[in-house]
């Protein structure tokens, strides 16, 4: 198993970690092999799903065509 070394992390992330640890009951090390193989081995379908629900968030309700037409009617570029 490889070892991995991670320098120059702030005092405010290695408190999170450590928070985050004791929430969990794991050790620091432990939450960070937790936090990396979550997060990099995550499965597609996961993602797929963030993403849907993030486009889902993001919908707007506001007609980008009626927008425009208007904008070019202001402008006289119509």
């Amino acid at each position: 198993m490889a070892q991995l070394t991670v320098r120059n992390v702030t005092a405010q992330v290695v408190d999170a970690l450590r928070r985050r640890a004791a929430a969990n009951r794991r050790s620091a090390e432990a939450e960070h092999r937790a936090i990396l193989r979550d997060v990099l081995l995550a499965e597609g379908a996961a993602f797929a799903d963030r993403a849907r629900e993030l486009r889902s968030r993001l919908r707007s309700s506001v007609d980008s065509v009626e927008t425009i037409r208007a904008d070019r009617d202001r402008d006289g570029s119509g």
